[in-house]
């Protein structure tokens, strides 16, 4: 009967078949996945860990293209996903990464420091990080975070926007929102938002625009509906940016909405700039400019790093892949009004 299940290339198909039937009218339904794993003293699961909750996680549609790709490269050799929600730490409790049932860790975009990732040493499992942060001995998928930002800063200086705000995501590991100084921002225990901040900041000094003159609001968290506060803080000041550098799509789509709601016209009095490319910049009005990465990139490389891990094979040193600045309608030259 074992072989029917686990090895039916040794099998005739009408044997099989015969095989089968039996089973099932005896009640069995197949080898026991416990007792598989005590024998074989693999989980077949790989937990993946969340630097937030599954709600906030999940209204970001750049996991869900990650994710959904690193599912489908790792599936076919039999591995499934535990899915290990983070917390006020920037990352799952310790407690749960020291009981889950996984032969490795994959991080997704964590925080400095988050008590996830001592447990994963701690359990000795090989360890994946997507994007953050950088952890002595693992294997690590990463954006060129920076490089986007400077050419979002770039492309909106050289259209002649001199007014320009900030929409950051979350930098706190806990959920908050509201002003926040460059200082704080470079400051954030998430590696890709520094990056980020880093790039627009620096782009926009070296043409005169000091880091005290560019006005910042960090989200509370990656959903549009959570990031509209923060948009509505930047457009309704006095002087108005001209423009918005928006660390997601979320949040650009967070900004444009907020725009309509105050009757200013994108990109005629505010120009909006996102970063990410998901579907919904594509089909949003004004279809977003925005910084495209590979998400489904991403995802398949970290499938891959994980698939090498478990081999026993030696990880390759750290894969950073490009990003593009796709320019469309959300961005147009300083408003003169």
């Amino acid at each position: 009967m074992s072989n029917a299940y686990n090895r039916p290339d040794q099998l005739s198909a009408a044997l099989r078949e015969e095989v089968l039937r039996a089973a099932k009218r005896l009640g069995y339904t197949g080898p026991n996945p416990v007792a598989r794993s005590l024998a074989t003293n693999r989980a077949g699961a790989i937990a993946f860990m969340l630097d937030t909750g599954l709600r906030s996680a999940f209204s970001d549609p750049a996991l869900s293209i990650t994710l959904d790709a690193l599912a489908a490269t790792v599936d076919p050799e039999g591995h499934a996903l535990l899915l290990l929600p983070g917390g006020d730490d920037g990352g799952p409790r310790a407690d749960r990464v020291l009981a889950a049932q996984a032969d490795l860790a994959v991080a997704y975009s964590l925080a400095d420091g988050a008590p996830a990732l001592r447990a994963v040493r701690d359990r000795g499992l090989p360890l994946v990080v997507i994007d953050q942060p950088v952890v002595p001995g693992s294997a690590r998928v990463s954006t060129d975070d920076r490089g986007g930002a400077v050419a979002s800063a770039r492309h909106l200086l050289e259209l002649g926007h001199r007014r320009i705000g900030i929409l950051s995501a979350q930098c706190l590991s806990a959920p908050r929102g509201g002003p926040l100084s460059a200082a704080e921002g470079l400051g954030s225990r998430f590696r890709d938002n520094r990056d980020r901040l880093a790039g627009y900041l620096d782009t926009l000094a070296e043409a005169g625009i000091d880091a005290d003159d560019v006005p910042i609001w960090e989200t509370s968290g990656l959903s549009i509906e959570d990031a509209m506060p923060g948009a509505r803080g930047l457009l309704d000041r006095d002087p108005r940016p001209t423009a918005l550098l928006c660390m997601s799509d979320q949040l650009a789509l967070a900004a444009v909405a907020v725009a309509r709601e105050l009757r200013l016209d994108v990109p005629g009095d505010v120009s909006v700039v996102g970063f990410d490319d998901t579907p919904a910049a594509r089909w949003a009005d004004p279809a977003l400019t925005t910084v495209r990465q590979d998400l489904e990139g991403k995802g398949r490389t970290a499938g891959e790093l994980a698939l090498r891990l478990l081999a026993g094979r030696r990880p390759p040193r750290a894969v950073t892949l490009g990003v593009e600045l796709v320019v469309r309608a959300s961005t147009g030259p300083a408003s003169i009004r």
